[in-house]
């Protein structure tokens, strides 16, 4: 995701409503993206998703610029994210319901199987990567759906860059081992 540019970062500091209108339109599907990640449903991604771009309105002009813009916005995100999830489960005894993903960008290819095989493998993916402990889930987003460096990543969850590095680590061998037992699963249909 690109970087907004400093001159639009100012405008919207000094409440420049359209500017910050095109810095949302810059991130809005970045932050819905991890948004649902995070919530793991549709409306709650969504709900998060406003919260976020609100406070990034009031907030922006505390933006000192230490970090990267992008990486002081997921850490709001992620942050919003984890208050939230932590309301839900202390009000709610019965965990949220699964949705599927939404349907990611279709590839241009001539074969419409292809395709539909793809989306299906991806979805497929990304519901065994819901299923892992959520600080797995976090850094695998971060790092594969967000392509955020190891050290980005580390500055939005501060955590150590070697603790981000063996949960990724960790995730990897995780989401490996399930989608083997999976596929030794079928096997046996």
């Amino acid at each position: 995701m690109p970087e907004p540019s400093s001159q639009l970062l100012a405008r919207c500091s000094r409440g420049d409503k359209q500017a910050f209108a095109e810095l949302v339109s810059q991130q809005q599907a970045f932050i819905y993206n991890l948004a649902y990640r995070l919530m793991g449903e549709a409306e709650e991604a969504r709900d998060l998703a406003q919260e976020a771009l609100l406070r990034v309105w009031q907030m922006l002009p505390s933006f000192r610029g230490e970090a990267r813009f992008t990486t002081w916005l997921y850490r709001l995100v992620v942050n919003l994210g984890l208050n939230r999830l932590a309301h839900l489960r202390r009000s709610q005894a019965s965990p949220m319901p699964d949705e599927h993903a939404p349907p990611a960008a279709a590839a241009v290819s001539a074969d419409p199987q292809t395709l539909e095989d793809e989306r299906e493998r991806r979805e497929f993916i990304w519901q065994q990567v819901d299923a892992l402990p959520e600080k797995y889930r976090l850094v695998i987003t971060l790092y594969y759906q967000q392509e955020r460096s190891y050290a980005e990543i580390s500055q939005i969850l501060h955590l150590p860059l070697n603790t981000v590095k063996t949960h990724l680590a960790r995730a990897r061998h995780l989401l490996a081992s399930r989608l083997a037992g999976l596929r030794e699963d079928a096997h046996d249909l």
